[in-house]
Parts: structure tokens; C-alpha cells; sequence
């Protein structure tokens, strides 16, 4: 029973990999263009080449595994009696992308049982792929990669550029926070945070407003990198998870401390 499940997730990454690089020459082409926008929710953009992305995704999906139920930012889809659950965000970072800044990329995600095994996410300006699959390390571009081992003090930290929806909170861990790492990055893209700390280029990302669709792929990177990834009380992230914590390990309980 195992050997099948990793058969079938092996031939599902490489459709993985295909639909996020198919994804991604869609982006890269109408990148700077003029585009349609439209507004989902308060200070919540889409346009038409995030849909034109997903289209593109879910169509290679559905050709070889009509009965793999898919769960996307965009779009609701039919649910089937499938163990396998795909988890799409087609354009990560649509505000970077509306105003011609390179921070934004595919991820899609792979769930076996609500686990995710499987995690693929590409930046086309810059053409990095990264991939995890459980259990067998994290990869940019065919070349494995690691963590840092930076302690708390030389820390480059990313957190989330929402704070405006939960102002509270939000800014009184950052007030605490400030004072402890070495510096502070807003990206407003999940992707390109979670792939900069997997890759050792920053050690600690926190987000307390992501959907799965933005976080899953990510945090299975980061964890297969030798890093840490747990929701705010340090307890196992889910796909329903409110806010999480990834970093390079070293730091992962002393962060968790100041934000109690």
C-alpha cells in the first residue's frame, strides 16, 4: 500500500512541477502589461491572469486525475471520495504583481489524507523551482538545500505585511520582537518568504493570516530544509491552521517564548 502511495505521489510531482512552470510562463508573460483587477474583498485584489494561471494548473490536474480533489484561492471545486488533495495558489503575492514588483510565484501542494507530502512552488522572473516531497529534502532547482544556523540575535526576520487585520496582536509581537532579532523584511508573498528561509537566506518567518493555499507547499520546504514550522502555540501545523511560525529550528522556542 505504501509503495503505491509513492508511486502515485512521484508521478504527481512531476505533473506538479510542469503545472507551476506552465503557471509561471503565464505570469512572466503579462507581467508589466496591462491587466484586468478586480477587487475580491477590503484591499483584496484578483485579476484575470491569476485565473488564466489556475485555469492552466487545475486543467493538467484534472487531465490525469479527474478524481483528485483540488483546493484553490480562487475557485471552488467539486469534491470526490479521493485520498489526494491539491492545494493551489496560482499567483502568490497579486498586489507585488499588480505593481511590477518580482516578489510573487506559483505554489502547489500536495495532501495525502490532509497531510501534505508534497510541495512545489516557482518564482518565473528569477526562474527558481523549489520541491519537497516528504521525507526527501528540499530542492531549488535540481540542488538540495538547508536552513542557516543562525542564532536569534543575527536573525533576519520576514513577518506578515497584514497587519492591519490584526492590529492588536500583530504589532505587540513585533514590538517585543524588534529588539531581539537583527532585522525586520516585509515581501507581501508567502512563496518567496518561506523559499528565502528554507535556502538559509532568512532564518524566521511568522504569518498570522495566511490561507493553506498560501502556506502549505512553503512550510513542507522549510521543514524538509531542516527547519521548524508550527503554528503560534508550537503545536503541529495543519491546513486549518491560524498563523504559524517557520524558522531555521535553532530559534523556534525561544521565538515561541516572546510571543506568549
Amino acid at each position: 500500500m505504501v509503495k503505491k502511495r509513492d508511486s502515485e505521489v512521484s508521478k504527481r510531482k512531476e505533473l506538479a512541477i510542469k503545472a507551476a512552470k506552465e503557471a509561471g510562463k503565464i505570469l512572466k508573460h503579462y507581467f508589466g502589461r496591462t491587466i484586468r483587477i478586480k477587487t475580491k474583498g477590503e484591499r483584496s485584489l484578483v485579476t484575470d491572469i491569476d485565473l488564466k494561471a489556475e485555469e492552466k494548473i487545475v486543467n493538467l490536474i484534472k487531465k490525469d486525475y479527474p478524481e483528485d480533489n483540488i483546493l484553490s484561492e480562487e475557485t471552488k471545486y467539486q469534491t470526490f471520495d479521493s485520498d489526494f488533495r491539491w492545494i493551489i495558489d496560482p499567483l502568490d503575492g497579486t498586489h507585488n504583481y499588480i505593481r511590477g514588483m518580482e516578489n510573487f510565484g506559483t505554489s502547489i501542494a500536495l495532501a495525502y489524507r490532509d497531510k501534505v507530502i508534497l510541495g512545489v512552488i516557482y518564482l518565473p522572473m528569477s526562474d527558481e523551482l523549489y520541491f519537497a516531497e516528504k521525507g526527501k529534502g528540499a530542492f531549488l532547482n535540481q540542488r538540495k538545500i538547508s536552513v542557516s544556523r543562525k542564532d536569534l540575535d543575527h536573525t533576519t526576520m520576514i513577518y506578515d505585511s497584514t497587519i492591519r487585520l490584526n492590529k492588536g496582536p500583530m504589532l505587540k509581537y513585533l514590538d517585543k520582537l524588534v529588539d531581539e532579532v537583527f532585522n525586520i523584511r516585509m515581501f507581501g508573498s508567502t512563496v518567496r518568504g518561506l523559499t528565502y528561509v528554507a535556502e538559509g537566506k532568512a532564518d524566521l518567518e511568522i504569518e498570522y493570516n495566511d490561507k493553506p493555499w498560501d502556506f502549505a507547499a512553503g512550510l513542507l520546504l522549510v521543514e524538509e530544509a531542516e527547519g521548524k514550522a508550527t503554528d503560534l502555540k508550537g503545536k503541529r501545523w495543519t491546513l486549518n491552521s491560524k498563523g504559524y511560525i517557520a524558522s531555521n529550528r535553532r530559534i523556534h522556542s525561544k521565538v515561541l517564548k516572546i510571543i506568549k
